[in-house]
């Protein structure tokens, strides 16, 4: 599942992220902000009409990212006993 398909106030485990048109440039930013895999992530709220999505990535960094860049992002979903 990618990114911008995880629910609000779920969490989920980056398991990568792929090259897609933005090319590396968007995973070296990414790693820049400490979206990595193994790296725990949680959306914490969705803009309408496809707008960005506000994300927490590990315990307190929150960015804002574009909801195509979210689409580059594949988790595994966390369940709430997790």
């Amino acid at each position: 599942m990618d990114l911008s398909c995880l629910e609000i106030q779920s969490s989920a485990i980056i398991k990568r992220i792929e090259i897609d048109t933005y090319g590396e440039v968007l995973v070296k930013r990414f790693k820049a902000m400490g979206v990595v895999p193994e790296k725990q992530i949680m959306v914490l709220r969705k803009s309408c009409f496809g707008g960005p999505l506000h994300i927490r990535v590990g315990m307190s960094t929150e960015l804002a990212i574009r909801r195509e860049e979210a689409k580059t992002i594949f988790v595994q979903v966390l369940h709430s006993d997790e």
